[in-house]
């Protein structure tokens, strides 16, 4: 299939952006129920990159679903492509040079295996956001547990779908009790021990 479309070679490269940018590029991926934390998180992260001068980009599941992914439903294989879309917008993005923070549920194991093995071998970090349900629906920012709770959203992931726990993230950050700075913190130390930080 497509055996018959061969991808241009260009004279710069991703190396080339990273030493630009004096910085390497990579992906962030954070997961975990909705109310978890995960747009929080990705937003004070990307104030704290941009206050370092680091490139840095959000990919946000609910926004591409307003976009890029909005021909897409919630069935196994709506799923299935939107995981599939936001990784390898996510690897067009490293190519660019930009540290790229997706924040998407993405609720199944099978689904982050399939990205990454998109970046197998490549700064690719499969962040836990964890929360507890409880606390995630006392916190329902967006209203969703409710709405799922009285059937107007079917299948909604944490109450009619399950959530598939990470077994083996790069990183857990749980959220429950604790503040956004502390938070925050301990992904600031996590990328500082990936070298995300200085020049490429």
């Amino acid at each position: 299939m497509h055996n018959h479309i061969y991808p241009p070679s260009f004279e710069i490269g991703r190396e080339d952006r990273n030493r630009l940018n004096r910085h390497p590029s990579g992906v962030l991926w954070l997961t975990g129920l909705s109310g978890s934390g995960k747009s929080t998180l990705a937003a004070v992260l990307e104030k704290e990159l941009y206050r370092r001068e680091i490139r840095s980009f959000i990919l946000d599941g609910d926004a591409l679903r307003k976009g890029i992914n909005r021909d897409l439903d919630f069935s196994p294989s709506g799923r299935d492509e939107n995981i599939r879309r936001m990784g390898e917008i996510a690897k067009l993005l490293m190519q660019a040079g930009v540290v790229t923070i997706v924040a998407a549920i993405s609720p199944y194991r099978e689904h982050r295996r399939y990205v990454r093995k998109l970046f197998e071998g490549d700064r690719f970090y499969e962040i836990y956001v964890k929360c507890g349900i409880h606390t995630c629906m006392q916190r329902d920012p967006k209203g969703m547990y409710a709405k799922a709770h009285q059937g107007i959203i079917p299948d909604f992931t944490g109450v009619g779908m399950s959530y598939e726990e990470p077994l083996e993230p790069n990183l857990i950050v749980d959220t429950d009790g604790r503040s956004v700075d502390s938070c925050r913190e301990q992904l600031l130390q996590f990328l500082k021990e990936m070298e995300m930080f200085g020049d490429a």
